[in-house]
């Protein structure tokens, strides 16, 4: 297909031309299950491959904006979206991208139907994930910790299916001292004489205040432990166009990226809210909302780097170099097959990810499946996002000087997915979370379990050395984690960000391997093609390296000492942002 005069490239339904998903669905979902949702999929992909690719591109200059005062120089925050996310929110809730999920139409499979849903969307949605984690984590939070009257009032809304009804959750927890330690949390809650709550503070980094509604999280005097309460905040009535008192927003945030997403500054100045759960229980409150929002980051990364070679194939077929089209040139395929194999790592580790929160919500969880769900959320969330940021900085070098004009839409793809690495934790704060995670009893055996698991589903000789390669980096993991942690917490702490990596590309191994045994009828010779363009990528990332010379290097300090610098320790851990 050419691409038109107006674009770079061209796209067709993004979920007919996708066969990584249509051949996992194949595998995993029940013939009828399938058969069900096949058509809206199709629809869908027809959407985000055709109107909404258009509308994106059109919209693409627009960002939201903010009014702060009204013709009479009244407050009004009013925060205008763009054509783009009014039609995202419109399309998110008439085809039950957060719905789909509770209904529990197909139980244990529920959160695949929703997610291969988000997965066609989120593309062509410039960020709207971010929105739809928290408003989809504050759904969870809610039905498991919230009080019945609570539940009563907001869940509809936000498991509705009507745009005119739907309602989307903001998450705010970020303050200026940074989001991932909440022991710096300075916003205040104030019981008064009847019994109602207002909140006091300032934050710094909210995800929306065009949302219906929030969950905070603040600080509650004369409570033991953290005395950390999440709450819920009203922000607006349905169709309202400023906020509620006591709810100011200061500033929208001029970001690189998901510049779509109304990120804005926010006071609180007696905001009416309503404890979630138990007063001092907040830290306990947020695990749901953590694992649904990491699971979404996935998706979106995963969606990403799909659109990002729909886009990258079409134009290498169109476009000539040298008389011949570039997808036809070796050196240009050979980097195409591998962007391709890690996309495909990424799905299927991610895909793992939402086939077990689905088991989880269905109550059919076994307890090693529990461990297991527990090691890969953080592990799932650092990989796929760093993988995000190097697949799309190698798609866009795939459109030569065209990828880096900002009216072909390639350069908000890599911008977008910079995003990834920061929201819901850094790549270093998730490998101290899988660290810690993994040092709980159970967790090694799960994740040894797994590999085990895909070693079994295995029996030709490509794959089987695949899962091997896989098995003998986790060994190799295991071997230097047992010796750092006898050099001391420095070294597991220096290491972790290669340890965690060295884990998820070996679980990403064994499962392409696992789903390319099933596909080989289909696939032939493809189906082991892309397990080991991706081994030949490496996937083991421990090394011996000492640690006190990382120090040296990272603060270039010329007359520093070579035995070792004289800076501070840490224990090798963080504190988690929410008990999972």
């Amino acid at each position: 297909m050419a691409a038109s005069p107006t674009k770079i490239a061209e796209l067709d339904n993004q979920y007919s031309d996708d066969r990584v998903l249509r051949r996992y669905l194949e595998r995993v979902l029940p013939s009828e299950m399938r058969a069900d949702v096949e058509s809206d999929l199709h629809d869908l992909g027809a959407l985000a491959g055709g109107e909404l690719y258009d509308l994106q591109l059109k919209d693409r200059g627009n960002d939201p904006t903010l009014t702060r005062y009204g013709p009479q120089g009244d407050r009004i925050d009013h925060v205008e979206l763009t054509e783009l996310w009014q039609r995202g929110l419109e399309e998110t809730a008439s085809r039950g991208v957060i719905a789909a999920a509770y209904e529990q139409e197909h139980g244990r499979y529920s959160r695949i139907d929703q997610f291969a849903r988000a997965y066609l969307l989120l593309p062509g949605t410039d960020m709207l994930g971010f929105l739809l984690a928290t408003t989809d984590g504050a759904a969870r939070t809610l039905l498991n910790h919230g009080s019945e009257d609570l539940v009563d009032e907001a869940l509809p809304h936000l498991l509705s299916r009507s745009p005119d009804t739907f309602w989307t959750s903001g998450q705010w927890r970020t303050e200026k001292e940074g989001g991932t330690d909440l022991s710096q949390i300075e916003t205040t809650a104030h019981r008064n004489a009847d019994g109602t709550w207002r909140l006091h503070g300032h934050k710094w980094f909210t995800s929306s205040t065009t949302a219906n509604m929030a969950l905070v999280l603040a600080r509650t005097e004369d409570v033991a432990d953290d005395g950390l309460t999440l709450f819920h905040v009203p922000i607006r009535e349905s169709g309202s166009e400023s906020p509620h008192d006591g709810i100011q927003v200061n500033r929208m945030k001029d970001k690189m990226g998901a510049r779509k997403l109304p990120v804005s500054e926010v006071e609180l100045d007696g905001a009416v809210a309503r404890p979630v759960s138990g007063v001092g229980e907040g830290t306990r409150t947020l695990g749901p909302m953590v694992r649904i929002a990491r699971t979404w980051n996935a998706v979106l990364a995963t969606g990403l780097m799909r659109r990002g070679l729909a886009l990258a194939r079409d134009f290498s077929r169109n476009r000539e170099a040298f008389g011949t089209p570039i997808i036809e040139k070796p050196l240009h395929y050979d980097t195409m097959a591998s962007l391709q194999a890690t996309f495909e790592g990424a799905f299927h580790l991610t895909f793992r990810l939402v086939e077990l929160l689905g088991k989880q919500e269905a109550g059919e969880m076994s307890e090693q499946e529990r461990h297991l769900f527990s090691v890969l959320t953080p592990l799932v969330k650092l990989t796929t996002a760093k993988q995000a940021t190097n697949v799309l900085g190698e798609i866009m070098e795939a459109f030569g000087g065209g990828g880096y004009v900002e009216d072909t839409g390639v350069p908000m793809l890599l911008r977008n997915a910079y995003a990834l690495p920061l929201w819901e934790g850094t790549t270093n704060v998730m490998a101290l979370t899988a660290l810690q995670k993994l040092r709980q009893d159970g967790r090694f055996a799960a994740v040894r379990a797994e590999l085990a698991r895909c070693e079994q589903a295995v029996e030709t000789p490509a794959l089987e050395q695949a899962v091997e390669t896989a098995q003998g980096a986790f060994r190799n993991a295991m071997e230097w984690l047992a010796e750092a942690l006898e050099d001391g917490s420095d070294a597991v702490e220096a290491g972790a960000r290669r340890f965690a990596l060295t884990l998820g590309h070996a679980l990403e191994l064994a499962l392409l391997a696992r789903h390319a045994q099933w596909t080989l009828p289909t696939d032939g010779s493809r189906a082991t093609a892309v397990v080991e363009h991706f081994a030949a990528q490496g996937i083991d990332h421990i090394a011996p390296r000492r640690h006190y010379e990382a120090y040296l290097l990272a603060n270039d300090h010329a007359s520093q000492s070579l035995f070792g610098p004289s800076a501070p320790t840490t224990n090798g851990t963080v504190k988690e942002t929410a008990s999972e």
